[in-house]
């Protein structure tokens, strides 16, 4: 999937440019402490950057409200972008969780899912050089860097060819992912009833 990406991005000769924040929308998560589930709502894990980080929530993970805008809310497959802090970008593979602040959910009704994560991850070395140069506060970055990060658009007859070879690899790429967790689970769980 990188290599055919990649190969696009240098050998594109026929396209049109934009920027990041053009081609995906980049949702802010809550301060979900806010968010806190009351009464007979058993609320959802919270994903914060540990999460991101370990691909799963668990027991130690803060819950929130489960009535929270759809928009914030966070399902397997998803685009998880960390803007702050530990500059990352995943795909969720974990269970439906709600979207914590300093994290991104990374969505388009323009363009395929690997596009924008690929062009996302494209710029993540850059966005980290950002963040890391600001040594006053948290390193982070700003919706203008999205906003200044030039993006290639192929014509819209080249994305779909496109399409059709990286849509198969990147759902192959989650599912494997997926299944690492699973199994992953599984051995935790045998493990715990030997020991």
């Amino acid at each position: 999937m990188s290599e055919i990406f990649e190969r696009y991005v240098t050998e594109a000769n026929v396209f049109t440019t934009d920027s990041l924040s053009n081609i995906a929308n980049y949702k802010n998560g809550l301060a979900m402490q806010r968010f806190r589930p009351n009464g007979a709502d058993k609320g959802l894990p919270v994903l914060k950057i540990k999460e991101l980080n370990q691909g799963f929530t668990d027991s130690s993970s803060d819950r929130c409200s489960s009535k929270i805008s759809n928009d914030v809310i966070v399902k397997t497959g998803d685009i998880i972008f960390s803007w702050s802090g530990t500059l990352i970008v995943k795909i969720w593979t974990g269970t439906t969780c709600g979207l914590n602040q300093h994290l991104f959910k990374v969505t388009s009704d323009k363009y395929p899912k690997w596009f924008i994560y690929k062009w996302t991850e494209y710029y993540l070395r850059q966005f980290q050089s950002i963040a890391a140069g600001k040594a006053t506060t948290m390193g982070h970055i700003k919706r203008s860097d999205l906003k200044q990060a030039e993006v290639k658009i192929p014509h819209k007859s080249e994305i779909d060819r496109l399409d059709k070879l990286i849509s198969p690899i990147f759902k192959r790429y989650v599912n494997n992912i997926l299944e690492i967790n699973s199994l992953k689970e599984l051995k935790n769980e045998l493990l715990s009833k030997i020991f």
